[in-house]
């Protein structure tokens, strides 16, 4: 019987689809354990062999777990709603829909073939229907929401209208608009409903407003930062500008407190948390108002140094700041907008990671001082951003480094307000408990003092109070896109209305062209079926609408990051169609167990996904804060990347040991067209592409052309890409399995060299050697030696341990030390291999399958209890003593743990090869260290 992985593999594939084998109860008596892994978007180049690493270790662990006796929640789906396919679609016309199937099959097809323990029954795609009406049903919640700050928690807008019709908003902490207006209770009833809603929309969860946006003129749509890289949109690499739109935001700002405090509660690495703390930036400090010189505008700011507020010196505004076009003189207006219109090409980001550029302009106007009634420059610099705090600072060159440098390259003046601080070599002043000089009331002062007292004196002038302060912003939530989530909008009076949700889902509608319409409105200004009949209770043509009964329906839609914001919800029941899952199966499964997935989500996905689900505990939809207990991110698995080198100015290519004083460009090279050796197949690289086929080459000594090598990111850009695929099929999917575990820690990068393969492969082979040989099956009912229970329970121990801790690489190590032990001890004993297969079933699904079968049994290995690891068989019950003469080891001499240093003795002595050595002469002391040596001095 021969391992033949190919036969084995499919044939245990179709057992498990076909029996169901990983289908998870429901509800069950068994304790639950949900292991998940982030959500694939599915591209149209499929997996490449970096994208399972994650997806193997939860399957490990997930496996385990079952073996444990868990009732194991273990699903898989897809983000199914994204740019590249709606980008797709414009290029050929062809329906995101219709490429978006074929990626998921091809996804699918890939998983399958890799042996994922998935319960296939729950899958969930976010572009579906029955998917996204949730998704519009939680939009509508948040809609009618609003934040109570008394009670911390989202609450039934319908309870703060009550508020308001009985006492006003006098009373009313919430997190809101800014600079809400007082009302009565008898104004809130004068009110018309239009005036009414205008109120209602500065309180709600999700609102609309004018924001600053990252506006991608190519694509039609605004990005997230995250969708950007160096002021190019991430797809396509397309120029991206900032721009004011009116767009739907929603307040995760509310939640800023509970998300800091809930990261003190979860099981996720310390440089995670620290991500998500930066990006919520919490600060302390005060709100300063500045009165503007002949003028009736003020400029806000928060600083969280209201000590130092004797040491500003100018005030720095970003360049999209409402007052700039107000406050700017008529001779710096060119100046002002020329930097304006330049600052708008790059990003928030770039301008934050931008800490070398000095740049600026001044605007003509001048602040005043709350106390001194000096008057302060007013500047606009880039470093200033519109999207956080106030937009504007107030710039202490003696207290920043930033506006030090500031101060120095403009020459603004600098006033030095701390005693003994030097600021030639730049400022210093950040540093607290320092005493401030040159402060007026607060000379001799330090900071604590100091900033009580500025906060206490700003208070009394009105122009200022204490505040805590928070860098991250509200989400915006809207996309100018054809391919995502339709909102349940419609308008009346240009007021935004909610389609009640027993009519949901709102489908996304047919439209011609993907691209926004010639007037610049989204692509759902394409549709010509997209109004809302208020009496029909359903969408209608836009020829129908009247403002009466028919109404225009939103033409954005839902940002990317929608869908993936509950998606683990839905796992728990995903095909109960009234509901997001039933209170018993969310009451059961609570929240992710097990996450695993990528760090570049850390300040996108993963903040958006606890605000909903924090939002979610709060009108009782889910049971707990937090939806991800542990959280793990795998590391990258980098790809080997080839090079040719092309003289420049030509199509000749030279061999890299050819180089000498050549100038030469290093073009990638796709890594199939290299051998081992790192000789390029020359006519299959003239082949590969039409410009190189007419390409000479130079060659080395040995007429060979040899390509370089760099180890970076896989990508089919740098046509590095292996194929998991090519992999099965070659070696299969147990051995590609095994191979991304050994390749290191889980949480490390590091590169992929398909020469180790073959020996993961030598290893199974080896291993199923001990069940089966050329005659058959070599299996035996012996009782097992000692040695080979103590091989087997190391292996048990071991491998229990490493999985718990998540150190894959070093089990299987440990499966290669125990499968050499075994095969020198000859062991074909069941005893041994019915446990040893059952202990390797999580890493190599398929073969444990295979030799649970051989070994007589008819249920799937994956229903058996994990071998419970036995101590005793590790415990020594003899030893090999060196047994030395006059401090020279002669021979070893195997003897029980538990012999006196007397019974000892009397053994060596009797032993004919201590008799030889001694030839007749009686030592003159014998030392013995019961357990390590023996030793005879003549």
């Amino acid at each position: 019987m021969k391992y033949i992985p190919n036969e084995i593999e499919a044939k245990w594939q179709r057992y498990w689809s076909e029996n169901q084998t990983f289908k998870t109860e429901a509800v069950s008596d068994k304790p639950k354990y949900f292991v998940l892994d982030m959500f694939p978007y599915p591209s149209g180049a499929g997996l490449h062999v970096g994208h399972p690493l994650g997806y193997i270790a939860s399957d490990i662990y997930a496996r385990f777990k079952r073996h444990q006796g868990f009732n194991v929640l273990h699903p898989q789906g897809y983000d199914s709603f994204g740019l590249p396919a709606e980008q797709y679609a414009i290029q050929t016309g062809q329906h995101p829909a219709v490429t978006t199937e074929a990626n998921i099959l091809r996804y699918r097809e890939q998983l399958d073939r890799i042996g994922f323990s998935f319960d296939w029954s729950r899958e969930v795609r976010t572009s579906e229907p029955d998917y996204y009406k949730h998704t519009q049903w939680i939009f509508i919640q948040l809609f009618n929401s609003w934040y109570n700050l008394i009670t911390n928690r989202a609450e039934s807008i319908e309870d703060l209208v009550t508020v308001f019709a009985a006492e006003g908003n006098g009373t009313v902490q919430a997190v809101c608009d800014e600079g809400i207006s007082l009302f009565s209770a008898a104004q809130w009833a004068a009110f018309t409903a239009d005036e009414q809603e205008q109120v209602l929309l500065q309180y709600r969860m999700t609102y609309l407003a004018e924001t600053e946006v990252n506006w991608c003129p190519a694509l039609g749509t605004v990005l997230a930062n995250d969708e950007i890289i160096n002021g190019l949109s991430e797809r396509g690499g397309h120029p991206v500008v900032r721009k004011k739109m009116t767009q739907w935001s929603m307040r995760i700002s509310a939640y800023a407190d509970r998300l800091l405090e809930g990261l003190d509660t979860i099981d996720w690495s310390d440089s995670l948390k620290e991500s998500q703390r930066n990006w919520i930036g919490k600060s302390v400090g005060a709100s300063v108002t500045f009165k503007l010189k002949d003028s009736t505008e003020v400029i806000d700011v928060f600083t969280t140094r209201p000590d130092t507020i004797f040491g500003v010196t100018f005030m720095t505004l970003a360049p999209e700041h409402d007052l700039v076009s107000k406050i700017t003189t008529t001779a710096q207006q060119p100046a002002v907008s020329a930097y304006v219109e330049a600052t708008s090409k790059r990003s928030e980001r770039e301008r934050m990671a931008d800490v070398k550029t000095i740049s600026g302009v001044f605007t003509g106007a001048y602040a005043e001082h709350p106390f001194t009634k000096e008057a302060i420059p007013v500047w606009i610099g880039d470093y200033v951003l519109a999207g956080y705090g106030t937009g504007a600072v107030m710039a202490v060159p003696a207290g920043d480094e930033r506006d030090f440098a500031f101060a120095k390259h403009f020459d603004i003046r600098i006033q030095n307000i701390f005693e003994g601080i030097d600021l030639s070599e730049g400022a210093y002043g950040e540093k607290q408990g320092v005493v401030l000089e040159h402060s007026d009331f607060l000379n001799g002062l330090g900071y604590k003092e100091a900033t009580a007292l500025a906060i206490e004196k700003l208070e009394v002038l009105k122009q200022g109070k204490g505040k805590t302060n928070f860098r991250l912003r509200d989400a915006v939530f809207s996309r100018q896109r054809y391919w995502g989530e339709p909102f349940p909008v419609y308008y009346v009076n240009g007021l935004p209305k909610m389609i009640d949700v027993q009519y949901l889902p709102i489908l996304l509608p047919e439209v011609e062209k993907y691209l926004p319409t010639e007037e610049g409105l989204p692509p759902l200004g394409n549709a010509t079926v997209w109004a809302w009949d208020t009496v029909a209770h359903q969408v209608v043509e836009n020829a129908k609408i009247d403002n009466k009964t028919v109404f225009a329906l939103e033409l954005n839609t839902m940002p990317g990051w929608a869908g993936s914001s509950f998606y683990w919800l839905r796992y728990m029941e995903a095909n109960n169609q009234d509901e997001i899952a039933s209170k018993e199966a969310i009451q059961y499964w609570q929240n992710v167990d097990l996450y695993i997935g990528g760090n570049e989500h850390a300040t996108g996905h993963l903040l958006y996904a606890r605000f909903w689900n924090k939002f979610l505990k709060d009108i009782g939809i889910v049971a707990v804060e937090e939806p991800f207990k542990k959280l793990i991110n795998q590391g990258m698995i980098l790809g080997n990347s080839a090079f040719v080198y092309r003289l420049e100015g030509s199509n000749t290519f030279i061999s890299k040991n050819a180089i000498s004083d050549q100038k030469v460009q290093a073009l990638h090279v796709d890594v199939s067209l290299v051998n081992a050796s790192s000789e390029l197949d020359v006519e299959g690289f003239k082949a590969w592409r039409p410009d190189f086929a007419s390409a000479s080459f130079v060659f080395d000594d040995n007429g060979k052309y040899i390509v370089g090598h760099e180890v970076e990111k896989m990508s089919k850009s740098k046509f590095n890409v292996v194929n998991p695929d090519d992999i099965c099929e070659e070696y299969g999917a147990d051995t590609l399995r095994l191979y991304e575990m050994f390749l290191g820690p889980l949480e490390q990068a590091k590169p992929w060299n398909t020469a180790g393969i073959s020996g993961v492969f030598g290893f199974l082979k080896k291993l199923w050697r001990l069940y089966a040989d050329d005659n058959g099956i070599a299996v035996i009912d012996d009782e097992p030696t000692t040695e080979m229970y103590k091989s087997l329970h190391k292996t048990i121990k071991k491998v229990s341990e490493d999985i718990e801790n998540f150190s894959f690489n070093t089990s299987v190590s440990q499966f290669m030390i125990c499968v050499n032990e075994l095969s020198q001890q000859k062991c074909h004993h069941r005893a041994i291999l019915e446990p040893l297969a059952v202990v390797i079933a999580p890493y190599a699904p398929h073969i444990a399958e295979e030799l649970w079968f051989i070994l007589g049994h008819h249920e799937s290995v994956s229903k058996q209890a994990f071998p419970d690891f036995i101590a005793s068989y590790l415990i020594e019950s003899t030893k090999e003593y060196p047994v030395s003469f006059n401090g020279k080891m002669r021979f070893k001499l195997e003897l029980p743990m538990d012999l006196t240093a007397a019974q000892i003795e009397e053994i060596v002595m009797k032993d004919a090869r201590t008799v030889a050595q001694l030839n007749g002469v009686a030592p003159k002391k014998v030392i013995i260290v019961p357990g390590k040596i023996i030793n005879l001095v003549g």
